[in-house]
Order: C-alpha cells, then sequence, then structure tokens
C-alpha cells in the first residue's frame, strides 16, 4: 500500500514543503494543531518506530536534527514540541515514520 506520504515524496500530490534533503522531506501539515505544524519525514519507507533496525540509526539522527534545523528557519526561537506518535494505540494515522514540529504559542 502506498502511504499518501510517499506520494508527497514522489510528488504526485501536492504539498507545502518547506525543506528537502537527500534523506527527508518536511511540510507543513494541512491540519495544523498549532500555528507551525510541519511533519518531517524519511524518504525510507519506515512504517513506525516499532519498526526501526540498527541501518536506521543514522536516518532518525537526521530527520531530529532536520527538525532542529526547520525550527530555527520557522523562526521558533521559544521552544517548540517534537512530537513522534507509534502504532494505532499512540495515535499513529498514517503508516510512515513521521516527527511532528510543532510550535509558534505556548504549548502543553
Amino acid at each position: 500500500m502506498t502511504t499518501i506520504f510517499k506520494k508527497i515524496i514522489d510528488r504526485e500530490i501536492p504539498a507545502d514543503i518547506v525543506y528537502e534533503d537527500d534523506i527527508c522531506l518536511a511540510f507543513r501539515d494541512i491540519q495544523p494543531k498549532a500555528p507551525v505544524h510541519i511533519l518531517v519525514i524519511p524518504k525510507k519507507e519506515i512504517a513506525s518506530l516499532m519498526e526501526l533496525t540498527d541501518e536506521d540509526e543514522s536516518i532518525v539522527g537526521h530527520c531530529v536534527i532536520a527538525v532542529s534545523r526547520i525550527a530555527a528557519q520557522e523562526g521558533l526561537s521559544g521552544g517548540y514540541k517534537m512530537q513522534v506518535n507509534c502504532g494505532e494505540d499512540g495515535g499513529q494515522e498514517v503508516p510512515h515514520l513521521h516527527f511532528h514540529l510543532l510550535g509558534g504559542r505556548r504549548l502543553h
């Protein structure tokens, strides 16, 4: 099954892309939960944190650093939240690992 995120990576559907490199892609969430709500996804299809292997360590580290860079790019100097949902019980809706970058207001 091809996920919506894979379709965004392949440019089959449009997205408001704010960052891209060889390893990851970041775009604005279409249903934002904060003034800044960006999803950072690895280009490698990894279903969730539960599916990570030792070979994915550098990809995940790269994505976390990308979150930090994007937060700076978005002017989130007062702080931000990075969230990863894992599996259905954890609230994950798309079976493709993704990091939520949330900011632009005080978060609880």
